[in-house]
């Protein structure tokens, strides 16, 4: 993460994207592997015993084990050679026993990913949560709509709500259902040291991780990448939504909503600034971009030269700030100020035809939008 991460991201995001966790990750891989390993019959017990012994972040230094990185374009090369001399000589043979160093890298990004998309569906559930209570408290309040920013027809503050519910449940449910795999390939893909035992192993690893099992590995084929970036995209592209609203309607001269606890200003006292809206906007941004390195799924034959180095700080950054962005809608959502009277003063009636006008006073001319709340509560329940 960059100097200024914790600005945009919460601890708990930081913590679960950094130097510390990917090497508890790759730890992990390393473990399960030697477990699986023993359990098929393919390397003895009492090296599995040794080398899950130790495999315990607090025995290495992740610092030492990057600078060495440099050297072999991977940090799980150097990482494997300091496990080996922890372990001894009996059983030194038998660590990354048939697996690459692609292997453990790709298995603990998954392992990473599926801690921060935990933690990012938790802060979507909690801003959901406060959608559907805007909605439901403000399912009669007039607002005006507005189209290329400029007042359209009559809506409703709930209806505006409830949108933002719906645009926050869709990628909240997929990353929900996103399937996390292990990978396990060896050299070239067909875990050839392992020989007739591989298939066995590769079941047995990822059950030791609870990761599913893909039907064959995808070192050179990064859909599951290019599926989550689009997820995590859509997750950001839904808070980035709300908050451009909020910074709309929380203008001085509109004025209908506002922070809580608005942002302060260096030189201006007077300001009151929607800064939980303007966080999610930034995390959004920078999600967008690593995305893209992430959706970037072509690799040469069985091994990228340079597209798989890339993955791992975009797939840390879009990670993080994907999980920035849903903590801080949260947060700007769970303080939102609605001011329905400044809302009606706004509005326009001149600029109206008579049913919209008789809209102001009376929901049932506003065709649909009770119903559309509704509709947006019933799935936020059937989904809470």
């Amino acid at each position: 993460m960059t100097t200024f991460a914790p600005i945009l991201v919460p601890p708990a995001l930081r913590d679960a994207v950094s130097d510390e966790a990917w090497l508890g990750a790759m730890l992990d891989a390393e473990r399960a592997l030697a477990n699986a390993e023993s359990l098929v019959g393919v390397i003895p017990a009492a090296a599995a015993a040794a080398i899950a012994e130790q495999c315990e972040p607090d025995r290495f230094d992740i610092g030492e084990i990057l600078e060495q990185g440099r050297a072999v374009g991977n940090p799980a090369e150097p990482l494997v050679r300091a496990l080996r001399e922890r372990v001894g000589p009996d059983a030194a043979r038998w660590v990354h026993r048939g697996a690459t160093s692609q292997d453990v890298v790709d298995t603990a990004a998954m392992l990473v990913a599926r801690t921060v998309v935990e933690l990012t569906c938790g802060e979507l559930d909690g801003a959901a949560s406060a959608c559907a209570r805007l909605a439901e408290e403000h399912r009669d309040t007039p607002l005006a709509g507005r189209t290329l920013l400029q007042q359209a027809v009559p809506t409703t503050f709930g209806a505006k709500a409830a949108g933002w519910l719906v645009a926050l449940l869709v990628p909240r449910d997929r990353l929900r259902a996103f399937r996390f795999l292990a990978q396990l390939g060896g050299a070239a893909g067909t875990l050839s040291a392992l020989g007739g035992r591989g298939l066995e192993v590769a079941a047995a690893y990822a059950n030791e991780l609870d990761l599913d099992e893909p039907p064959l590995p995808w070192h050179a084929l990064r859909g599951p990448w290019a599926h989550l970036a689009g997820l995590l995209d859509a997750a950001g592209g839904a808070c980035a939504k709300i908050g451009l609203d909020v910074v709309l309607l929380a203008q001085t001269e509109i004025g209908e909503v506002r922070e809580a606890a608005g942002g302060g200003s260096s030189t201006m006292p007077h300001k009151h600034n929607p800064v939980r809206a303007v966080r999610a906007r930034a995390c959004a941004r920078l999600v967008h971009a690593n995305a893209s390195v992430l959706s970037a799924g072509e690799h040469e034959h069985e091994r990228a030269a340079g597209a798989w180095q890339a993955e791992w700080t975009a797939l840390s950054e879009a990670l993080a700030h994907a999980g920035g962005a849903a903590a801080a809608i949260r947060e700007c959502l769970a303080s939102l100020e609605v001011d329905p009277r400044r809302m009606r003063e706004n509005m326009r009636p001149e600029l109206y035809s008579e049913r919209d006008r008789l809209a102001l006073d009376d929901p049932e001319y506003l065709g649909s939008a009770r119903a559309f709340v509704d509709a947006a509560l019933a799935c936020w329940r059937e989904g809470a």
